[in-house]
């Protein structure tokens, strides 16, 4: 697929939010919505200010690849988010430990994660959307689950 697209890493507090190129080349920080009220729009204000063509919000797994209740909260944030963007694409992908990776990465690059809660959310969510396109370039097939509209 080509064209810019988002990817989202929700958690309880804050929203990772990550876009990449129109060639779908590199995953790049956006910035980080507060959860709560008004956290769907500004995803979709999101989504037409950068046209994205697809929206890739990631499910945290365990290590096994099991869903546990973090998982049931971002499938419902998921169904959510699809019903706001109307016929814009949303994919679920698999997360394991994308904000574990980036606070390692952060980490490396001489930043400390612990007080920059809002710049971990963008990382985890420039990896979980630059996994999706290094695995569609590598394999040329879109991983995750697409949300149909029966369930949304």
């Amino acid at each position: 697929m080509t064209g810019v697209r988002l990817g989202i890493d929700p958690g309880d507090a804050r929203i990772g939010v990550a876009r990449c190129d129109a060639a779908g080349i590199l995953a790049t920080p956006v910035e980080t919505v507060r959860r709560g009220r008004g956290d769907l729009d500004r995803i979709a204000q999101l989504r037409e200010e950068h046209e994205a063509v697809e929206v890739v919000v990631g499910l945290p797994r365990s290590l096994s690849g099991n869903e546990g209740p973090a998982a049931a909260k971002v499938r419902t944030f998921a169904r959510k988010l699809a019903r706001r963007l109307g016929d814009v694409p949303v994919r679920l992908v698999d997360e394991r430990l994308t904000t574990v990776s980036a606070e390692s990465m952060l980490r490396a690059s001489g930043r400390t994660a612990k007080n920059q809660r809002s710049v971990v959310d963008q990382a985890a969510a420039v990896l979980i959307l630059q996994n999706v396109l290094d695995t569609e370039r590598r394999t040329g097939a879109a991983p995750g689950q697409l949300l149909e509209e029966t369930d949304v």
